[in-house]
């Protein structure tokens, strides 16, 4: 069976020999073997002993407490509650730094299309990059109820086409231009623009949005903050409320 020095021990669970040290004069770690030099042995049971130790001290438990919880008949099951714990809190602390990651990894690659970049557009990407998420949902609620319409609308025009069933086609004017004023009003009070210019995120007027020369991400809007009129990104802005 191995036999460990204090500092093999030290070194084995990533402390100092002082720590190992300190927990033998604590009486929660001593050694199981002394030579006759007085120098300290330990077995591979107090190897294991002393990771555990490690990780109670990691998650917060005093000295006494482990002291108390390792004198215990049986103290797996307390330690069994607190590795469940000790593991929901990394996994979340890996989805909260892979988020961040993909962040930065979202901002690194807007930047690229970014010809002359200063802070200020680097904050207008962050306000983009926050809000993907949502603009993501919006657009899928365009999809899931715009798909099935325009499905609808092939059949009534090959129905009216092949078959002269025109009644089918009528019925689709009736339910798409009541969907278009709805779903219309719907996206635009849900979305607002950030100006290149002074970086100001501002809702234009209901006309302008309509009229305006457009691409998926840009809209040709002119600023309510400065006045400039070009291209503006469209990013998720809060839902306009009517005063009383």
């Amino acid at each position: 069976m191995s036999k460990y020095t204090t500092g093999e021990m030290a070194k084995l669970c990533g402390v100092s020999v002082r720590t190992v040290q300190y927990y033998d004069s604590r009486g929660i770690m001593a050694p199981s073997e002394l030579t006759e030099g007085g120098r300290r042995l330990y077995s591979e049971e107090d190897l294991r002993r002393m990771k555990i130790i490690c990780f109670l001290r990691d998650v917060g438990l005093s000295i006494n407490s482990i002291g108390e919880l390792l004198s215990e008949e049986n103290p797996s099951g307390v330690i069994s509650v607190l590795l469940e714990q000790q593991e929901q809190l990394l996994q979340k602390e890996v989805s909260e730094r892979q988020e961040k990651l993909d962040r930065l990894s979202g901002i690194r690659r807007e930047l690229k299309s970014v010809e002359h970049f200063s802070i200020e557009s680097i904050g207008d990407i962050a306000y983009v990059m926050e809000n993907k998420k949502k603009m993501r949902q919006l657009h899928t609620i365009l999809l899931a109820t715009g798909i099935p319409l325009e499905i609808f609308q092939w059949m009534a025009v090959i129905l009216w086409i092949a078959a002269g069933m025109w009644q089918f086609f009528a019925v689709y004017v009736l339910i798409a231009v009541p969907y278009i004023i709805w779903i219309t009003n719907f996206y635009f009070k849900r979305v607002a623009y950030i100006c290149p210019q002074c970086h100001e995120v501002f809702k234009p007027a209901y006309k302008e949005v309509l009229l305006a020369k457009h691409t998926p991400a840009l809209r040709k809007l002119t600023c309510t903050s400065c006045g400039r009129k070009g291209f503006c990104v469209e990013t998720y802005g809060k839902e306009e409320k009517k005063n009383g």
